[in-house]
């Protein structure tokens, strides 16, 4: 087990890279507590599985260094490392039972015979696999092989981390939220570092302690689920995190109010220009409510959506598309409305990152 430091990394896959566009993965500073729960969240082509394949040592990064506690692994090979890795497409092999598919990292180890049926036992309880341990491989479903890929990654108790990349890809999706809470269960009983990398929010959000949200081969932020979600740092987090994502308007801010087309917004705290070329005003749909015409900033509804747990307007302000959230009980005649905007929850931006403006009073926020 342990602590993951990655010191001023980035990697490029041209020769002699100059500029930062040159770089696959922009420059990172990063440490991963021994123990932690992470997840690398992003689009694909963000640079995660670049970031992880250099922690396995896949990739031996163009700059900076990979320290494992206090020591630098940067040129050790991945056997050296002593990681495990899961992928995203089950590595079993299928003319073993499930019992020795299992035990293989132990066997290759040399640990006793005794210690590793322990092991493999305690293993296959964790993953619902016992009734299976003595079954050829080749005659399970692909989620169940899954479970064998995941089970060979954490059967190792001396492993400093355990790696996984997309890991629940071809697994039915009834199926992933059950996996996704055994793997929280197994973190918890075992204190293994995991570093989980995915495209998809859900599995990031209810995997992981601490999500690190890549875009464009930059790390953007670095947070807690909560964290992400009340105050995204910058305008892709804002977007990528939640469904449906933060609204992102263009505006013009003076002071204390917000400019969004020919409508007026009061902010809780002052800003002071110029902070950069591109300003925008975010704030989600969960805290922009429809009212009647007459009672708010003055929309035209385009459509409403049902999606069971709560109603989404798709109106547009100003010539600017935006969701808001439905109130129960309240009906429109016609397609205009209006919005109201929780002035707790407005954030502003300045070239994609967020400012932190003065609060009435003088103070930081």
């Amino acid at each position: 087990m342990a602590r993951i430091t990655l010191d001023h990394l980035a990697h490029a896959y041209r020769p002699d890279p100059h500029t930062a566009d040159d770089y696959a993965l922009k420059e990172i500073n990063h440490v991963w507590s021994q123990g932690g729960a992470y997840a690398l969240l992003g689009p694909s082509g963000c640079g995660k599985t670049t970031l992880l394949n250099i922690i396995s040592g896949l990739v031996r990064p163009t700059r900076g260094r990979v320290l494992f506690d206090d020591l630098d692994v940067t040129d050790l090979a991945t056997e050296a490392r002593n990681i495990a890795q899961v992928f995203q497409f089950p590595v079993v092999y299928d003319t073993m039972s499930v019992r020795e598919n299992l035990a293989f990292p132990l066997k290759n180890r040399h640990v006793p015979r005794d210690r590793t049926a322990q092991r493999v036992e305690e293993i296959a309880r964790l993953l619902d696999l016992t009734r299976v341990l003595d079954r050829k491989a080749s005659n399970l479903t692909a989620d169940m092989k899954q479970k064998i890929s995941l089970g060979r990654g954490l059967v190792r108790p001396d492993v400093a981390a355990i790696l996984f990349d997309e890991p629940l890809t071809v697994i039915d999706p009834h199926l992933k939220w059950q996996l996704r809470s055994t793997l929280k269960e197994i973190h918890r009983a075992l204190d293994i570092t995991m570093i989980y990398v995915t495209h998809d929010q859900t599995e990031a959000l209810t995997f992981a302690d601490k999500v690190v949200v890549m875009h464009d081969g930059a790390v953007v932020q670095t947070g807690t689920p909560d964290e992400l979600f009340e105050r995204p740092a910058h305008t892709f987090v804002g977007h990528f995190i939640g469904s449906p994502g933060m609204n992102i308007l263009p505006c013009r801010v003076e002071g204390a109010t917000a400019f969004i087309g020919d409508q007026t917004v009061a902010l809780q705290r002052t800003y002071r220009p110029p902070y950069g070329e591109r300003m925008e005003l975010g704030i989600r749909p969960e805290f922009v409510r429809l009212q009647p015409r007459g009672t708010g900033l003055p929309v035209r509804i385009r459509r409403i959506d049902d999606i069971g747990r709560a109603r989404i307007a798709r109106v547009e302000m100003s010539g600017r598309a935006l969701a808001a959230s439905v109130p129960d009980g309240i009906s429109f005649d016609g397609d205009e409305a209006a919005l109201a905007l929780d002035p707790r929850q407005i954030h502003i931006y300045a070239n994609g990152h967020l400012v932190s403006g003065e609060s009435i009073d003088g103070g930081r926020a």
